[in-house]
């Protein structure tokens, strides 16, 4: 399946549902909630997978996924990411090419998650070892995948554009969104995540991102990184980051607004925008996307 494929299977929003969230999910619930996601008209459904060193806790990632296709009819189920500190990547082909042969058209396959020294080079012989598996698997060579990075600056992008399908930036403002397009180019998927809160209460809404944000800890980090190369400065990256940074990270307010910034990273130069409705169950976040639906039919 090439990008122009892709890009027509996917439309123009999707949703993107925390681990931590699914994690206290009951899968009877899931498979609800997931049926809802799909007929309000969302092109697909995604969810991450947390390193082992992080306090969130989250489901085995192809087991997530298998979850959410066999409860859906025509989404298409996203990894964003799956963790390759957790899995070796002959695990990782032979899970995603399992799901792709089951589901013809309906997995993108999103990688990251290395923090530590030189995450760029892990990554590229994560890929080559992914590579070198599908070459030799010949059971399920038929099963073809889309993959997509977690790139968040420059060289990763270009690393996306050579050794993927395109990026799957998250957590970053419109202005970053516009960055990434530049350094795809125009034939790579691009497909950033947006943070929202339907809540015109500024205090409200900016204390749900900064209680994320405080479970990530102080210090730099890539995003932090990412952050300064936008412009963001020791002010704004400092305790529970300024509004500034804040506003620019989350879409808040009434509902015409957040959808505003939805269609906002669509003019920067995305093929499809993940929304992350910040709520405190399954649910209420399905709630939500419901609210947006009939304001995001047009868009595009």
């Amino acid at each position: 399946m090439d990008t122009t494929q892709v890009r027509h299977r996917l439309g123009r929003f999707g949703v993107w549902i925390a681990p931590m969230t699914l994690a206290r999910t009951p899968v009877t619930v899931q498979r609800e909630q997931f049926a809802r996601i799909e007929g309000l008209g969302y092109g697909s459904l995604w969810t991450g997978e947390p390193p082992p060193s992080s306090p969130a806790s989250g489901r085995e990632i192809f087991a997530q996924l298998a979850v959410m296709l066999a409860a859906t009819r025509r989404l298409v189920a996203g990894a964003g990411v799956a963790n390759i500190t957790v899995r070796d990547p002959v695990a990782a082909h032979g899970g995603a090419a399992t799901l792709a042969e089951a589901y013809p058209g309906r997995l993108v396959l999103g990688l990251g998650g290395h923090t530590g020294e030189r995450p760029l080079s892990t990554l590229h012989a994560y890929l080559d070892g992914m590579d070198r598996a599908a070459a030799r698997d010949d059971e399920l060579a038929g099963a073809r995948y889309p993959r997509v990075l977690a790139a968040l600056g420059p060289r990763a992008h270009r690393l996306a554009g050579e050794r993927a399908h395109g990026a799957h930036p998250f957590m970053q403002p419109v202005e970053h969104t516009e960055a990434a397009r530049r350094t795809l180019g125009p034939d790579r998927l691009l497909i950033p995540h947006q943070m929202l809160v339907l809540d015109p209460d500024a205090a409200r809404a900016r204390g749900r991102i900064r209680a994320l944000i405080s479970l990530g800890g102080d210090g730099d980090n890539p995003y932090t990184a990412n952050y300064r190369r936008l412009g963001y400065g020791d002010a704004d990256l400092a305790g529970g980051r300024s509004d500034r940074l804040i506003d620019a990270l989350l879409a808040w307010g009434e509902d015409e607004a957040v959808a505003a910034r939805l269609r906002a990273h669509l003019a920067a130069g995305a093929d499809h925008v993940l929304l992350h409705p910040l709520t405190g169950d399954l649910p209420s976040a399905v709630d939500q996307l419901e609210r947006l639906a009939p304001r995001l039919t047009t868009a595009g």
